[in-house]
């Protein structure tokens, strides 16, 4: 390893020459994520997050970023950001931004249906979003965040304890990837056809506390895993403040084992994805920040909590985006609109596009509803064609790549803008101090 600017001891790894060791991370990233060899692939990807806390770029929680936010509103929406394809390259881009404007408060996530179809197990998500922050100079915690740990509701009522057991062990696989934000989300299970709302969101709020408490139980010593949980199901009726006291009323009651949640997400409107016309295109939604605004307010003065969680609003017009740190909204999720800019984007090969679009065709007509058009139904399940074409993905043109990342940093640089999370990284090191979890790194072939 030691031409690789860098080598492994039982004490770790030692960093040898600096500079030779970020660039290795573009051959060892690329090697371990197209491994074969699934034991194999663990032990490099392992390898891989290992060098890249040697390097500085350390897994942490936003505990107690959030902690502060719950005492006193610093003025910023912290984006939390999905990303399905070209992993490496965009979180790189991604990074480069926030050196470039001094942003520390911003998370990378990957929710439980995205694991599946992107083919991103946490352990590599984990190792390459760490590996871009340390190939681009990044020192500090990086925040890795499982987005919906969602229950299936057709599970769950078919069989409670299987699908219980599914979320823990995924919250296990997780953990030991040092994924420290997981947002629990059991809004599936809200049983709007029950008299009260107490009734309505029993289930919940239960098992929403039990996870949270599963996850006090296994969390590494010294750190305290970020938690979020969710009242109401996105893309349902705009959620109310009767229905948050319900759900935390109930949920304090059940928390064995705390601290409790530190974010809640609410319906404001949207809908993951956007909501998609004929032509392909995405229709305007009107955002009720007031009830985002009253959520949030509530859930910091009642609960302690930093604040309401807006989902689905990466398609939203450019002109909202100021709007959220307005109304106290403490962090908000993007993921379509990024997928939309890379697949939408002209140096895109058209041969690549089609070649995507007719195995969608082929392999997910079941999901072509009544009534949609072609236009409607590509845009719908675009989402699954980077896990099939991850390699290809990976291997486009350097020159495409370029010009699609250098949209995608335009992107980002406004989003960071209009979010006000520019000049955090004095706040973000003033609360949180990022623990190093020193994992075993076996040898590699």
């Amino acid at each position: 390893m030691k031409e690789l600017g860098f080598e492994v001891s039982e004490g770790g790894i030692r960093i040898l020459q600096e500079e030779v060791a970020r660039k290795s991370l573009d051959q060892l990233v690329y090697e371990a994520v197209f491994c074969e060899d699934r034991a194999e692939k663990e032990k490099r990807l392992t390898l891989v997050k290992e060098l890249a806390k040697a390097l500085g770029a350390i897994p942490a929680s936003i505990f107690g970023l959030y902690r502060f936010m719950a005492r006193d509103f610093p003025g910023f929406t912290v984006p939390a950001i999905n990303i399905r394809g070209v992993t490496y390259d965009f979180a790189r881009t991604v990074f480069r931004v926030a050196t470039d404007l001094k942003v520390g408060a911003i998370i990378f996530e990957i929710a439980r249906s995205e694991i599946s179809y992107t083919l991103q197990r946490p352990l590599e998500y984990a190792s390459v979003i760490c590996a871009a922050a340390a190939r681009e100079g990044f020192r500090g915690p990086v925040f890795v965040q499982g987005d919906h740990f969602q229950f299936k509701r057709q599970a769950f009522f078919a069989a409670p304890e299987k699908e219980k057991a599914n979320i823990s062990k995924l919250i296990d696989e997780a953990l030991e990837a040092e994924f420290y934000q997981i947002d629990i989300d059991a809004s599936t299970l809200v049983e709007i056809e029950k008299p009260t709302v107490e009734e309505q969101q029993y289930l919940n709020s239960l098992l929403t506390a039990e996870m949270t408490s599963y996850i006090r139980e296994n969390e590494p010593q010294g750190i305290t895993v970020n938690v979020g949980g969710e009242i109401g199901e996105i893309g349902g009726h705009n959620s109310r403040p009767e229905e948050l006291r319900a759900f935390m009323d109930i949920y304090q009651k059940h928390l064995s084992k705390g601290p409790g949640i530190s974010k809640i997400s609410v319906q404001t409107g949207t809908s993951h994805g956007g909501v998609v016309l004929p032509d392909g295109s995405v229709a305007r939604v009107a955002v009720d920040f007031d009830t985002l605004k009253t959520l949030s307010e509530i859930a910091r003065r009642e609960y302690g909590m930093a604040g309401a969680v807006q989902h689905g609003a990466s398609t939203l017009p450019d002109e909202m985006f100021h709007l959220f740190p307005e109304v106290g909204c403490c962090e908000i999720h993007l993921a379509t609109g990024f997928q939309n800019l890379i697949y939408d984007h002209p140096a895109l090969p058209e041969s690549f596009r089609q070649e995507i679009y007719e195995f969608l065709k082929k392999n997910f007509a079941k999901e072509w509803k009544e009534g949609w058009s072609e236009a409607q139904f590509i845009y719908k399940v675009r989402k699954k064609g980077f896990g099939p074409f991850k390699k290809k993905w990976w291997d486009l043109d350097p020159q495409v790549k370029e010009k699609i990342m250098e949209s995608l940093a335009q992107k980002v640089a406004f989003l960071f803008e209009k979010l006000r999370i520019t000049a955090t990284q004095g706040i973000v090191s003033e609360n949180i101090k990022p623990i190093f979890i020193k994992k075993i790194i076996t040898q590699t072939k």
